[in-house]
Formats: structure tokens, C-alpha cells, sequence
């Protein structure tokens, strides 16, 4: 634990064999990757902890709560950041998993499914919504039911959700009972990160956890 929020102690192979395992099980699953802003709103505030309650899975995200993790014990050499998981996971994912794009912009996602059937040609993005989600997580008009319904009826084994803190983890909580199975990974900067629209960091300044 760290400031109250409960961490897995992992790496990012064993994370991506733990995704693998969850996405067989008939029930839905959500994981977050927290960095020290997340687990300072975690603390201080009570809407957002009520929202983060809902997720079974808190991966340290950022350096500092490795460091954290390390003074008790955990003997972590890195971080599991969010960008590199999603991007080491979905290059080497096998054959038959399935994917959903939630968040972004169409650009956004046409990008991210083209970079990645590249890599991995086995790869198989089943379904994508890339419209406005607001405050509370729902998502305009129609979209609201028709998202849920169209993920339900794909059964992705993997959902992953790019709107952004705390709109992602809204969304999460607000749709976790109406969604059936699959693992849910809200990512964020992800989504921008791996298709290039944004840059990232410079890796000396995230071994320093300066971001």
C-alpha cells in the first residue's frame, strides 16, 4: 500500500501473463494504471476514491511509488507504464484476443490499429467508439446504451480506454455491472502516445520520475 492505495507488485511480462489469464474468466475486470496523481486523488478525495474502488487492479504507473514499493520490500526494477504495456502488449499478443478501442479520436484510433496490425498481423481490433465522454462517464445521446450493447455483444477480451483521469475511471465505474466479461485497461496517454500524435517524455527523465 501506498498513501492507502493498494499497488501489484509486478513487472511487465508477468502483468501481461496475469491479462491473459483474467480475459478467459466469464466476468468483467478492471485495471488501472496509477501514477502519484492518481493515488494523491485516491487520498484526498472521496468522489474520486469512490470511482477507484471499483477497479480489482492498481499497477505503480510512475517511479516514485516504486521507490515507495521498494522501501517495503518489493525489490521492483521499473515501473509498469502504461504507454509501454499497451504497446508491448498488443505487439506480441496471441492469436485470437480480441480488442476495443474506447476514447481518442477517429484519427486517434485508425492510427493506433494500423501501427499495431503492422507489428502484429494476428492482431484483431473487433470494435471501436471514439465520441465525447462527459464528467459522470457516460457518453452522448445514444452512444451511452449502444456503446455497452455493442461491447457486449463483441465480447472483446480486452477493452481499452483512452478519455483520460478521471473521465476514464467515471466511465469505468459508471459501466462496470452492465458489462459482461473482458479486461478493462484505462490508459490515458496511451492512446496518443502510441500513435504518435503526442510525443513522450525522454526515458532519462522517466527513470527519474519526473513524469
Amino acid at each position: 500500500h501506498v498513501l492507502s492505495a493498494p499497488l501489484l507488485v509486478t513487472d511487465y511480462d508477468e502483468l501481461a501473463s496475469l491479462c491473459l489469464e483474467w480475459a478467459r474468466a466469464p466476468r468483467i475486470r478492471l485495471l488501472e494504471f496509477v501514477n502519484t496523481q492518481i493515488v494523491t486523488m485516491r487520498r484526498h478525495d472521496p468522489a474520486f476514491r469512490k470511482l477507484m474502488n471499483a477497479y480489482e487492479d492498481l499497477v505503480p504507473d510512475g517511479m516514485p511509488l516504486v521507490w515507495c514499493l521498494n522501501c517495503a520490500g518489493a525489490r521492483l526494477r521499473d515501473r509498469v507504464y502504461g504507454p509501454t504495456f499497451m504497446r508491448r502488449f498488443l505487439e506480441t499478443a496471441p492469436a485470437g484476443t480480441t480488442h476495443y478501442l474506447l476514447g481518442g479520436s477517429p484519427e486517434c484510433g485508425a492510427r493506433l490499429q494500423a501501427v499495431f496490425t503492422k507489428r502484429n498481423p494476428t492482431l484483431c481490433f473487433v470494435g471501436a467508439f471514439h465520441g465525447r465522454c462527459n464528467a459522470d462517464g457516460s457518453l452522448e445521446g445514444s452512444a451511452e446504451q449502444e456503446v455497452v450493447d455493442e461491447i457486449n455483444r463483441l465480447s472483446p477480451d480486452f477493452i481499452w480506454v483512452g478519455f483520460g483521469t478521471p473521465k476514464q475511471q467515471a466511465w469505468a465505474h459508471r459501466h462496470k455491472l452492465q458489462l459482461r466479461r473482458g479486461v478493462v485497461l484505462t490508459v490515458g496517454f496511451a492512446f496518443d502516445a502510441n500513435a504518435g500524435l503526442k510525443p513522450d517524455a525522454p526515458a532519462w527523465m522517466q527513470r527519474c520520475g519526473l513524469t
